[in-house]
């Protein structure tokens, strides 16, 4: 059941990306030359709120702590989230927006998936060299910014309520949205 469940929601998930425009690279691109907005609000919008009800099933006891996987705190996601960036602002795909076009019948999205997974690949090529250098060095010494409720992460804030945290980053995301321009800029 939990497979049907999970097709069902990459279903879902790849329509509403679809829908909004996140699979068109030139939407991307031009989100990212700060032309368009649209864009960039729905994004602001639906990290905001999802961040802000995954913690408060959390703190409610609706949701099981054991299925939550947090990105660890170190110096190697930030150089992995500028490549990411990178790659995403010259393709104007990023991996799930990628697919979503592949699925429309983009053949430069399929060029996208094929470079990500080649990449991928390197990466584990790469990972024993890799492993022992700065790229794996924690930040602050912390697995993530709050607690999570799974002991597995140790947080760098753990006495701040996580839902007070992402209350506020959703409140800000919400702000920012809602005060970005609604029509294109030329």
């Amino acid at each position: 059941m939990t497979i049907i469940f999970a097709i069902i929601v990459g279903f879902m998930f790849g329509f509403v990306l679809q829908k909004i425009g996140a699979a068109n690279p030139h939407n991307l691109i031009n989100m990212l030359r700060l032309k368009d907005f649209s864009l960039m609000k729905s994004i602001l919008l639906g990290i905001g709120g999802s961040s802000f009800a995954l913690f408060v099933l959390l703190s409610l006891g609706l949701m099981d702590v054991s299925h939550i996987s947090v990105k660890g705190a170190y110096v190697g996601v930030i150089v992995g989230g500028a490549i990411l960036g990178l790659g995403w602002s010259i393709s104007g795909f990023c991996p799930g927006t990628g697919v979503v076009a592949a699925g429309t019948g983009r053949k430069d999205a399929m060029f996208f998936i094929i470079g990500g997974l080649t990449g991928a690949f390197l990466f584990t090529l790469a990972y024993s060299y890799l492993k022992e250098t700065f790229l794996f060095d924690d930040i602050a010494g912390k697995a993530s910014l709050v607690a999570t409720g799974n002991e597995k992460f140790e947080a760098l804030l753990p006495s701040v309520p996580s839902v007070a945290v992402a209350g506020a980053i959703a409140v800000v995301f919400v702000l920012i949205a809602w005060k970005l321009p609604s029509t294109k800029t030329v």
